[in-house]
C-alpha cells in the first residue's frame, strides 16, 4: 500500500473530508425516513450536488453515499438485488464530483450491517459475503480507497477490513466512541488501535460525540498510533426543534476542534451527523497549508487480536450469583411458571395467582413483559411486589424491542434496587405483531447484547465501561427455540449466549415428540441447564392462533389434529393430554419445565406441576 497516492498524500499532508451526507439530503427536503442509498439510482442530481457542494467547500476526499448500502438493509426498500449498482452509482457519482485531477479522493463508505430481523444473528460467512457485494460494486465504480466506518463493534469491523482486504485498495478503519472516550463494547482508543494497527492502514473515530469528546479520543490514539489518524467528529449534540434535529456546533467552532486534532495527531479530518459543507469550508479554510503534526511521544503498542483486545475489555470477572434454581440440595428440576401483566392498573388477580402457585411449591414465576408487543402494566414493578408478597424468586423478562440502551441500563439498575436477581434477556416480539398503532421498536441491543450489558451491570461497570462503584447481582437466563427447521443456527446461537453470560434457559413451547429427542441430542453438551416450555392449549382456535400468528411457535400436523373441533371443556381436556404426554416422555430428558399456563389459567399450571412432580421428583 505504500504506492497508493492516497497514503503518500497522508505522509506529508493534511487532507479535510466532506461532512454528512444525510444531513444534507435532509436539509434538501429528502425525508428523513427515506433510504438515502436509493437516491443514488432514483435521484442521482441530488446525491451529485451534495458531493459537489462538498468538493467546493475544500474537501479533498468524497465518501461515496453508501454507508448502508448492503443487502440486509436495502432490502426493505426492495432493492436487495441491486446492491452492485447502489453502491457502483454512488462511486461513479462521488467520482464526477471529485473530478480526475488526483486533487480529491473517492472514499467506498461502508457502515455496520443493518437490517438484523429482530436480532437474528447473522454468521461470520454471511456477513463476509454481504460486505462482499457492496465492496465490489464500490471498486467496480472507480473508488481510490475504502472508508469503514461507524462500527460499534470490533469484531465485525475486523471482519470487514479482512474482505477488504481482498481488494487491494487503502483502508480506513473508523470506530464510533460514545459516553467517556469508549466504543459501545467498552473499548478504548488505544485498545481500538492495538486491535486494528496491523489490518488496516488507517485507523480513527468518527460519529458517536461531538468534536469536544472526539478530541479526547484522538489525544489518547495518537499516544500509540504508529499508522495515519483519522477523525470525523459530529458537529455536537443535536437539539429537537420545530420538528427537525438541528447541530448547534458553529462552523468556527467545528473548525478549531479541528485544527486541535490535528495538532493532536489527525492527518485525516472531516465531519459527520450534523456538518454540512459549511462546516467543512472553515475546517478547509483553517487547515490549509498544514502539515501532519505527529506526536514525538507516541509510543507503538504490540499487536493484539481483536479477539483478545475484546475479551480483554468486556471478559472481566463477573460475579453472578448462583441462583437457588440451580443449585437446590439435593438436586432438583426446577419447575416455574409464567404470569403475564395485567393490562391496567389492578394487580389484586395476578398477586393472587402468585401466592396459589407459591402454595403449590413452584420454585419461580416468570412475568413476561408486553408479550406479542401487547401493552401491559410494568413487569419489573410487578415483580418487586409479587416477590414481596409471595417469598418466591421472579424472573422478569427484559426485552430489547421498548428501551433504548441507556433505557435498559437505568431499568435493570432500578430493578436490582427493587431485590430482583433473575432476569430472561429477549430481544422481544417486534411491534408488528402487536395492536399498538404508531409505536416503534428500538432494538438497540439482541438477546446477546442485553446479557452482555448484564454481564458489565454484574462486574460492576455499564456497557460503555463507567465503573458503577458495585455490581449488580443478576443471575441470567435465556430463550432457546427448537421449533426451527435447522437446529444448528439455534445452537450456535445459545453457545453466544452462555459467552455472553447466560446461565440457563426456558425454551419457546414444545408440542413435539421428535422436537424434544433432537433437543435433547443438540444440546447433550451443554451444561446450563435447559428448561422445556410447556403451553396448554384449549382449543382448536387457540391451537390455529398459536401456530400461524405467534413468532417462535410450532405445533405438528398431530398435534394439530387433535385439536380439530375441540372448544371449552373438551379443548381443555386434549390440550392438557397432549402436556401431559410430554412430561411422561421427557422425564429422563428434561433439565426443568417452564409452564406458560393460557389466560392465566393457573389451576392448569397447578394440574401440570402435579404430573411433573409424580414423573421426575
Amino acid at each position: 500500500m505504500s504506492q497508493s497516492p492516497f497514503l503518500e498524500r497522508l505522509q506529508d499532508s493534511v487532507l479535510v473530508g466532506d461532512g454528512g451526507m444525510g444531513t444534507l439530503l435532509y436539509s434538501q427536503g429528502v425525508a428523513v425516513d427515506s433510504c438515502f442509498e436509493g437516491l443514488n439510482l432514483s435521484h442521482p442530481e441530488l446525491v451529485l450536488s451534495a458531493h459537489q457542494a462538498y468538493a467546493a467547500a475544500g474537501a479533498q476526499l468524497l465518501e461515496t453515499n453508501t454507508f448502508t448500502a448492503n443487502a440486509l438493509h436495502l432490502a426493505s426498500t426492495g432493492l436487495a438485488e441491486q446492491v452492485r449498482q447502489v453502491n457502483e452509482a454512488g462511486a461513479r457519482l462521488a467520482r464526477r464530483a471529485a473530478g480526475t485531477s488526483g486533487d480529491c479522493f473517492v472514499a467506498g463508505a461502508v457502515g455496520p450491517l443493518g437490517g438484523r430481523d429482530h436480532g437474528e444473528q447473522v454468521d461470520d460467512d454471511e456477513q463476509r459475503a454481504l460486505f462482499r457485494e457492496q465492496m465490489t460494486g464500490l471498486v467496480d465504480g472507480g473508488v481510490d480507497l475504502l472508508l469503514l466506518e461507524t462500527f460499534a463493534s470490533l469484531a465485525e469491523l475486523t471482519l470487514a477490513l479482512e474482505v477488504g482486504r481482498e481488494f487491494g485498495l487503502p483502508l480506513v478503519a473508523q470506530m464510533a466512541f460514545f459516553a467517556e472516550g469508549r466504543t459501545r463494547e467498552g473499548l478504548s482508543g488505544d485498545q481500538v488501535v492495538a486491535a486494528l494497527q496491523d489490518k488496516a492502514d488507517v485507523v480513527g473515530a468518527n460519529c458517536g460525540a461531538g468534536p469536544h469528546e472526539m478530541l479526547q479520543v484522538v489525544k489518547q490514539m495518537a499516544e500509540v498510533v504508529v499508522l495515519p489518524l483519522s477523525a470525523f467528529a459530529n458537529s455536537g449534540f443535536p437539539q429537537y426543534v420545530n420538528g427537525r434535529h438541528i447541530y448547534l456546533a458553529t462552523p468556527e467552532y467545528f473548525a478549531r476542534r479541528g485544527q486541535e486534532m490535528v495538532v493532536a495527531g489527525a492527518v485525516l479530518v472531516g465531519g459527520c451527523c450534523g456538518t454540512t459543507p459549511q462546516h467543512i469550508q472553515a475546517l478547509s479554510r483553517s487547515l490549509q497549508g498544514t502539515k501532519p503534526c505527529k506526536p514525538a511521544t507516541a509510543t507503538p503498542l504490540a499487536v493484539a487480536s481483536a479477539q483478545a483486545v475484546t475479551d480483554k475489555s468486556s471478559r472481566v470477572e463477573v460475579r453472578s450469583p448462583i441462583s437457588p434454581l440451580l443449585s437446590s440440595e439435593p438436586p432438583q428440576l426446577p419447575i416455574t411458571v409464567e404470569l403475564d401483566p395485567p393490562r391496567g392498573l389492578d394487580c389484586t388477580e395476578i398477586i393472587e395467582r402468585a401466592r396459589l402457585l407459591a402454595e403449590s411449591g413452584v420454585d419461580a414465576i416468570n412475568l413476561a413483559e408486553n408479550p406479542l408487543a401487547r401493552i401491559r402494566m410494568g413487569n419489573l414493578a410487578l415483580a418487586a411486589k409479587i416477590q414481596d408478597a409471595t417469598g418466591l424468586p421472579v424472573i422478569a423478562h427484559v426485552t430489547c424491542r421498548d428501551r433504548n440502551l441507556i433505557g435498559l441500563h437505568s431499568d435493570l439498575m432500578g430493578a436490582h434496587l427493587l431485590g430482583l436477581r433473575h432476569i430472561l434477556a429477549v430481544t422481544g416480539d417486534p411491534v408488528s405483531v402487536g395492536e399498538t398503532s404508531g409505536a416503534t421498536s428500538v432494538f438497540d441491543l439482541n438477546s446477546v447484547g442485553l446479557l452482555e450489558l448484564l454481564s458489565a451491570l454484574n462486574s460492576g461497570r455499564n456497557m460503555l465501561g463507567a465503573v458503577l462503584g458495585e455490581g449488580t447481582q443478576f443471575c441470567l437466563g435465556a430463550a432457546f427455540n427448537p421449533n426451527v427447521t435447522h437446529l444448528a443456527g439455534q445452537v450456535n446461537k445459545l453457545h453466544k449466549k452462555i459467552s455472553a453470560g447466560a446461565q440457563f434457559f426456558q425454551t419457546q413451547p414444545v408440542y413435539s415428540l421428535q422436537i424434544l429427542n433432537r433437543m435433547a441430542e443438540a444440546l447433550v453438551d451443554v451444561e446450563a441447564p435447559v428448561l422445556l416450555g410447556l403451553l396448554p392449549l384449549v382449543s382448536e382456535r387457540n391451537a390455529e392462533f398459536l401456530h400461524n400468528e405467534v413468532p417462535g411457535i410450532t405445533l405438528p400436523d398431530a398435534v394439530r389434529k387433535r385439536m380439530r373441533g375441540t372448544s371449552g371443556a373438551t379443548g381443555v381436556a386434549a390440550g392438557m393430554a397432549i402436556a401431559e404426554e410430554l412430561v411422561r416422555a421427557s422425564a429422563k430428558k428434561a433439565q426443568g419445565y417452564y409452564i406458560m399456563p393460557p389466560f392465566g389459567k393457573v389451576d392448569l399450571a397447578l394440574q401440570l406441576i402435579e404430573v411433573i412432580r409424580s414423573v421426575v421428583r
